[in-house]
């Protein structure tokens, strides 16, 4: 993500725009105006190598609620996340029905903020988290709430529920960003991102 974002706003001051931050968890971390200037993308940069976040939590919706109101005029914004989103719940569905609000929440904040501005959303994924492997008995730590649960990675069936799981999370993502009209880039951990990105402005300057 930090070389992500560094490879942009290098990107932008060669093209002379001015560049800005928002780094944020279930609040908002650091906001950083933007401006023109190597020296300041510098600052930028080292920001997000370097800052140490207070929350653990992740607000979608709440960061661009603040981008909208810090921005008076269009801006082209990356939304670079790992975009766990909650899963879609059918409305009749008791099971989480705060995990359906928040779903609710995040999809009207992005048609929103894509309206409003160039939202691209770049989604960072890791293969290690589309199968589990077979290695017996597992802790798994959740990194946002810091719930434990022990898992038997052994249960085939249970392999294959994760897989499943995985794969139909990344088709409702994209199925989201498709809904709403909004760009978006997919990276992969295990490839280089560079290829992602330089394919995605090829395309985007062939359609326009």
């Amino acid at each position: 993500a930090a070389e992500i974002a560094a490879v942009l706003a290098f990107s932008a001051i060669r093209n002379n725009d001015k560049v800005g931050l928002v780094m944020f968890t279930d609040k908002i971390e650091k906001f950083i105006p933007p401006r023109k200037g190597v020296s300041h993308v510098l600052q930028v940069i080292r920001d997000v190598l370097y800052f140490k976040p207070k929350g653990k939590g992740t607000d979608i919706a709440n960061a661009l609620e603040y981008l909208n109101r810090v921005t008076s005029r269009k801006v082209i914004a990356f939304l670079i996340s790992d975009f766990f989103l909650p899963p879609e719940i059918p409305a009749s569905s008791s099971k989480d029905p705060s995990a359906q609000h928040v779903g609710e929440t995040v999809k009207k904040s992005l048609a929103i903020a894509n309206k409003r501005h160039d939202l691209i959303a770049v989604t960072l994924n890791d293969p290690r988290e589309m199968e589990l492997p077979d290695c017996g008995l597992i802790t798994l730590a959740d990194a946002e709430t810091g719930k434990v649960s022990i898992v038997d990675s052994s249960s085939a069936a249970l392999r294959k529920q994760y897989t499943q799981d995985n794969v139909g999370r990344l088709k409702t993502r994209e199925r989201l960003f498709r809904l709403i009209g909004m760009d978006y880039i997919h990276v992969s951990t295990d490839v280089p991102y560079t290829d992602a990105i330089v394919k995605f402005f090829l395309k985007r300057r062939g359609r326009r």
